[in-house]
C-alpha cells in the first residue's frame, strides 16, 4: 500500500508539472515573436504573437493566441499592426512606424515593398510601394490619404502645405533647424 501511494504521488507530481509547463508555454510568446494585434484589409483585427520581418521582407509572421498555424501577412494585406505597443500603418504595401497620429500623422518608413511581388493567380505583379527608403520621414494627411516625404530639400515646402493656417505648428517646424526627427512636436 505504501509503494502504491508513493507511485500515485510521483504520477501526480509529473502530471501537475506537465500541466504547468504547458499552460506557461501558452501564455509566453514563442521565441522571436512578440505580442501584438493586426488590423486586416477588411478592418477585422486579430491578436496573438507576431514576428517582425518588416524591415527585411515588408511582412510579419502571425501565430494566434491559441498557438495555431503560422501565417505571413504582407503590408498589402494589412491596414495596421501593433507590436508590443509600437504602432505601424501600411500604405501601398509598405510599413510605417507611427511617431505621431491625428488628422496629420508623422511617420517613419520601415520597409521597402517596391520589389516585392504579389500574385494575381499565377501571374507575379510588382507593387510600386511608396517613395523613399527605410528611415525616411513622412507626413500623412489622414483625411486626404496623402503621403508626403520630408527631406531637407523640401522641408519648408512640405511643412508650409501640411500646416497651412496653423501658425503655431509652422513656428515649431521652423524652430527644429532641419532636424526632421524633431518634427513630431509640430505635427502634434
Amino acid at each position: 500500500k505504501a509503494i502504491f501511494m508513493k507511485n500515485v504521488k510521483i504520477i501526480l507530481v509529473v502530471i501537475l508539472s506537465v500541466y504547468f509547463t504547458v499552460t506557461q508555454a501558452q501564455t509566453e510568446a514563442p521565441r522571436g515573436f512578440k505580442k501584438g494585434t493586426l488590423t486586416l484589409a477588411d478592418n477585422s483585427t486579430i491578436s496573438g504573437n507576431i514576428k517582425n520581418n518588416i524591415r527585411s521582407s515588408a511582412a510579419v509572421t502571425f501565430i494566434g493566441e491559441d498557438g495555431g498555424k503560422k501565417k505571413n501577412y504582407d503590408g498589402s494585406e494589412l491596414i495596421s499592426a501593433e507590436i508590443e505597443g509600437i504602432k505601424f500603418i501600411c500604405i501601398k504595401g509598405d510599413f510605417f512606424r507611427v511617431i505621431s497620429a491625428g488628422g496629420l500623422s508623422f511617420l517613419q518608413k520601415v520597409s521597402d515593398a517596391s520589389n516585392k511581388p504579389t500574385y494575381n493567380g499565377s501571374e507575379a505583379v510588382f507593387a510600386s510601394g511608396t517613395d523613399g527608403k527605410p528611415d525616411d520621414y513622412f507626413i500623412y494627411d489622414n483625411r486626404n490619404k496623402e503621403l508626403k516625404k520630408i527631406s531637407k530639400k523640401n522641408f519648408d515646402e512640405v511643412t508650409a502645405a501640411a500646416f497651412a493656417g496653423n501658425a503655431a505648428a509652422i513656428d515649431k517646424a521652423k524652430a527644429i533647424n532641419g532636424d526632421i526627427a524633431q518634427l513630431k512636436d509640430a505635427v502634434d
